[in-house]
């Protein structure tokens, strides 16, 4: 099971999408507003994290967290290893 899941269109009605952000200073920081169409297309809310990760080609703004995925590949494999001890317990 994975759990890189994809946000938005399927690859085949998939367009181009590229907004201008303004950087403004937040106390002794820098921070970013994102419109309301970029937050409907990440599926994020207010409170929510977001993981800036480096890519090839520049940046990647994603609310997938890819330590998450390691950490469940190895519930999943525990999961089936001892599934029956686990099927007991929750007797």
């Amino acid at each position: 099971m994975r759990y890189n899941i994809c946000y938005g269109e399927p690859i085949r009605r998939w367009k181009a999408f590229m907004v201008k952000l303004k950087v403004r200073a937040v106390g002794n920081s820098m921070g970013l507003t994102l419109t309301r169409e970029v937050t409907d297309r990440l599926k994020i809310q207010t409170g929510d994290a977001v993981y800036l990760t480096e890519a090839p080609d520049g940046y990647r703004l994603t609310p997938y967290d890819p330590e998450f995925e390691k950490q469940m590949t190895v519930a999943e494999s525990v999961m089936r290893r001892y599934k029956d001890a686990l099927r007991q317990l929750a007797k």
